[in-house]
């Protein structure tokens, strides 16, 4: 087949979209394979109460979407009068202009008004233009989804999260001048601001891995408001192990999660947080000494 679409809000990009855009790519040959998605998440534009905090943005998305196998990646405006429409009319308006041989989306891919229709029902408006294969969710009884990362994330398991998503949970954003404590401690951190509406995980203390550039450093992280200090902004701090003259300022970084340490703690003493920091930096890296970072 000369062009397959693979469709999905692909939140994450995690092993089960990995899964949609292999059977899109073992129906195209040597075709080309595009990844339909929609930006923003439909619920935060009809419920936006309940909208989930998105596991990466959009820029993110489509790396991961080309790296999962997409020569293309295609990305619908999700509106008002989009989520109106028919399943007919989002089948004409959406599906008929990509001229796609093969559709494939997962059994729980939905769309029209009020999510009316699933893979089943575009088999039927298809009129025998286009083929539609459906896709079983990945993990049988416990499924692959967007939704249980999020959890697993909350709760601070990155562990399970990864699982999931098939490579560590990244946290990605522009380091920002903090209170410049950590240096005077010894412990220098770069640190991420958590903007509303992004998952993060829980407050506590994690292993991981610090990306900016080409570089990669083994890292010691903290979530958080920074207790000891009456902190209220909640933010990322990752401080990269052995390395004491960093200046990242204004850059892009990307954290990766690899495994909780403990949760968040108010010390009595900047004595009794400094013994701490450097016994999480010892356990970070004990942790990090059996994994890899990835790029």
């Amino acid at each position: 087949m000369s062009r397959v679409i693979a469709i999905g809000n692909f939140d994450g990009v995690h092993r089960g979209h990995q899964s949609i855009l292999q059977q899109a790519r073992q129906l195209a040959g040597t075709g080309r394979v595009v990844a339909l998605s929609f930006w923003p998440h439909p619920l935060a534009i009809l419920d936006p109460n309940r909208a989930p905090d998105l596991l990466c943005g959009i820029s993110q998305r489509v790396s991961l979407l080309r790296k999962a196998g997409a020569d293309e990646v295609s990305i619908v405006e999700f509106t008002p009068e989009l989520a109106s429409w028919t399943p007919a009319q989002f089948v004409e308006r959406v599906i008929i202009p990509q001229q796609a041989e093969a559709i494939v989306v997962g059994e729980n891919f939905r769309f029209g008004a009020a999510a009316s229709a699933d893979g089943n029902q575009m088999r039927e408006l298809a009129h025998g233009r286009f083929e539609v294969n459906v896709l079983p969710m990945l993990g049988g009884t416990q499924p692959v989804s967007s939704s249980r990362i999020r959890a697993a994330i909350a709760a601070g398991d990155p562990a399970s999260a990864a699982q999931m998503l098939g490579r560590w949970f990244r946290f990605t954003g522009i380091v920002q001048l903090g209170d410049q404590r950590g240096h005077a401690l010894g412990f220098p951190t770069a640190n991420l601001a958590v903007p509303a509406k992004r998952a993060c995980p829980a407050d506590g203390v994690y292993a991981g891995w610090l990306h900016c550039g080409s570089d990669t450093w083994p890292t010691a992280i903290s979530v958080g408001t920074n207790p000891t200090f009456d902190g209220v902004r909640r933010r990322v701090e990752a401080h990269a192990i052995d390395q004491v003259d960093l200046n990242l300022y204004g850059e892009l970084v990307k954290v990766d999660f690899v495994a909780h340490l403990r949760g968040q703690m108010r010390f009595d003493s900047i004595e009794a947080l400094i013994a701490q920091m450097g016994a999480d930096v010892a356990a970070s890296r004990q942790v990090l000494g059996a994994t890899t970072g990835l790029s």
